[in-house]
């Protein structure tokens, strides 16, 4: 506790060949331990082959390095073992906090209830290609429009009390062995516990991973839409927020007949009503998304980036499905494990 009588503050940054990086996401953190809002920024270096220690340090952040390269479930757990703040706020090596986040969380926190608190990306992501722009900004959009009492969490830039975060064992890193839903599994364990968990939209950090369309099929799909699927599946239920809403899987029903009708239209010229009528039904599902879009990049951008996220709606329903068929019809039931 600090001497004001709020609770103390340690950053936790996970990081792995991210030297480039750093001088840009460091500055503000830095800035607020000098301001005495955090008391402490630990970098913990993922083993990585690049000077991402050595910058670190010069930058005058406090350096770990992990025992083996481990990702950032154990790059985090790792620094909790050596926290002294009660509240561990982490913030991905990618993510550039606002200079505000340190207020917001002890606002937050005020309440001895909330366990976890999360945030979100801003409006304004680093990569300039439209397809990266979409990637982020939909990131955003879910976070804004989500429950603020979350069902899950988020590790980005979100932060845990760390009596809580150490009495439920922290990241499970043998099941998540690489970067995935990590987070999102510990969310559901902090909620088990009786935890609170609090999503603050005005808690923002910008992103500044560069996506590409083939990065970021491969995430949403390995990374994402499996293990999260299994986890609801084999343990968790599906919650009515965020991807997994009543919305969002009636969007992803009518992005599925779109798609199919319009690989018909080749073989069956008379179908063309039926595409027609579902494209309007798409674009009045989504019209808030659409508008978000519009707003953030103009009117080819949305327009590119809503007919590239009926394909998303696509493949990621059919993660689900396929999760589905092993467990209930295969009899795959502990398949939660993610190499």
């Amino acid at each position: 506790m600090t001497a004001a009588g709020r609770p103390s503050i340690s950053v936790v940054m996970p990081a792995f060949r991210a030297e480039a990086l750093l001088p840009r996401v460091l500055a503000p953190l830095m800035a607020m331990q000098a301001r005495g809002e955090v008391a402490e920024v630990i970098v913990v270096d993922d083993r990585s082959p690049d000077a991402t220690a050595e910058v670190a340090r010069r930058l005058g952040a406090q350096v770990l390095t992990t025992p083996r390269n481990g990702g950032p479930g154990l790059a985090r757990n790792l620094a909790a073992e050596h926290a002294t703040g009660e509240i561990l706020w982490f913030v991905d090596s990618d993510v550039i906090a606002w200079e505000d986040g340190a207020a917001k969380l002890r606002h937050a926190f005020a309440d001895p209830a909330v366990a976890a608190v999360f945030g979100s990306y801003d409006d304004t992501p680093d990569g300039a290609p439209w397809f990266s722009r979409y990637k982020n900004l939909m990131h955003r959009f879910y976070h804004q429009k989500a429950n603020r009492d979350a069902q899950t969490f988020w590790a980005g830039c979100g932060a845990v009390r760390r009596d809580m975060f150490l009495a439920i064992g922290g990241f499970d890193v043998e099941t998540y062995r690489v970067p995935s839903i990590e987070d999102i599994e510990l969310g559901y364990r902090i909620r088990r516990a009786g935890g609170r968990i609090v999503l603050d939209p005005t808690l923002h950090g910008k992103h500044l991973k560069v996506w590409t369309p083939k990065n970021a099929i491969h995430t949403d799909i390995f990374r994402r839409a499996l293990p999260w699927s299994r986890l609801m599946i084999a343990r968790e239920g599906i919650a009515n927020d965020l991807n997994t809403s009543h919305g969002e899987r009636l969007k992803a029903v009518v992005a599925g007949l779109l798609i199919l009708s319009l690989l018909a239209l080749p073989f069956a010229l008379a179908v063309w009503p039926l595409t027609l009528a579902l494209a309007a039904l798409a674009l009045a599902l989504n019209r808030d998304f659409a508008a978000f879009l519009w707003r953030n990049g103009g009117l080819a951008f949305a327009a590119r980036a809503l007919a590239y996220h009926q394909i998303y709606y696509v493949y990621s329903a059919a993660a689900f499905v396929w999760c589905l068929f092993e467990y209930h019809v295969l009899g795959i039931r502990n398949r939660l494990h993610v190499p």
